[in-house]
């Protein structure tokens, strides 16, 4: 742990209504002491109309990733973590996905309502590439809900996180401009293609959501000098994020609680032991950072009077 430790937590809050109500009831002792103990640090600022989440800007620069809004290249940073070597080439996450259309809307659901299995992702994947390759991509399949995808469009296209996406219209998170023309008029193909596919028959008659769109996401080409782990230690936790996406508070607050009794107590363990610790708290907007280091004997007398309920805590984010 020379590096120090550093916790990074996605989904720490939101915006939404319910999230609101259930931070008023929210008690997270440990992360509340950790805060009082640390000292204030980076502050990651947005806004919830950004495409890349405020926890992803964080892992991106942590790990040398600097990209514009909507550019920053998780996919090919993932596959190199995993042995593979992205060069210079555009890649993304594709993610065959579920649009519920309104009469004035479409709404994404989560990708996990779909259920779908490997078979049935496979079939539709091969079903969908001709219309890929004619526009320059190359899809792969990695997991049910989880496609690789090459291709020069995705170097320079900025797309909204999934993260951004799932649960919500997906109105103000298309692909803009005449760039975004070509990805949206693939949507609008794979929508036809996909309505009568002998995939969503059978999974209709099943009672099974039908696959009937994509999105597209983690796009951008790796830079020269990126990390393959993030500085300082830095370790991310996803804990929160389902049931954040789902808007299932309550689910939410139980994870907190969780997070807080292992990790949140972890981590003063090991500021009491005199480590290096961190914590970054992300929500829709902004990201926050509290650090250890230089506190002294006056910080720790002074956090017994300075510690600030959990509402508060995570009220900005």
């Amino acid at each position: 742990m020379s590096d120090g430790d550093h916790l990074l937590i996605p989904f720490a809050a939101s915006g939404e209504p319910g999230c609101r109500e259930t931070l008023q009831g929210l008690s997270l002792p440990h992360l509340e002491r950790l805060a009082a103990r640390l000292a204030p640090d980076d502050a990651e600022p947005g806004d919830e109309r950004s495409f890349s989440m405020p926890y992803e800007r964080v892992l991106a620069r942590e790990c040398g990733l600097a990209a514009p809004d909507g550019l920053l290249p998780f996919a090919a940073w993932e596959m190199r973590q995993g042995g593979r070597d992205p060069g210079i080439a555009g890649w993304a996450w594709v993610t065959p996905c579920h649009w519920r259309v309104g009469t004035d809307h479409v709404f994404m659901l989560h990708p996990q309502d779909l259920q779908l299995d490997a078979q049935e992702s496979q079939a539709l994947l091969a079903a969908m590439q001709p219309y890929f390759e004619q526009d320059g991509i190359r899809l792969a399949y990695e997991a049910p809900t989880r496609w690789l995808a090459e291709g020069e469009l995705f170097a320079k296209l900025p797309c909204a996180s999934l993260d951004r996406v799932v649960g919500r219209v997906i109105d103000p998170w298309m692909p803009r401009g005449d760039a975004g023309k070509p990805l949206r008029r693939l949507q609008q193909e794979m929508q036809m293609l996909l309505y009568t596919h002998a995939v969503n028959e059978e999974r209709t008659r099943g009672g099974q959501l039908p696959v009937n769109s994509f999105w597209v996401s983690g796009n951008g080409a790796l830079p020269e000098g990126a990390a393959r782990t993030p500085r300082g230690g830095m370790r991310l936790t996803n804990s929160l994020r389902d049931a954040a996406l789902l808007r299932d508070w309550r689910a939410w607050a139980a994870a907190w609680q969780q997070l807080d009794e292992r990790e949140c107590a972890r981590l003063e363990r090991a500021l009491d032991q005199g480590l290096s610790v961190a914590i970054t708290l992300c929500g829709d907007r902004s990201a926050r950072t509290w650090r250890s280091g230089g506190a002294g004997w006056r910080r720790r007398i002074t956090s017994v009077f300075s510690r600030r309920r959990t509402a508060d805590l995570l009220a900005d984010l």
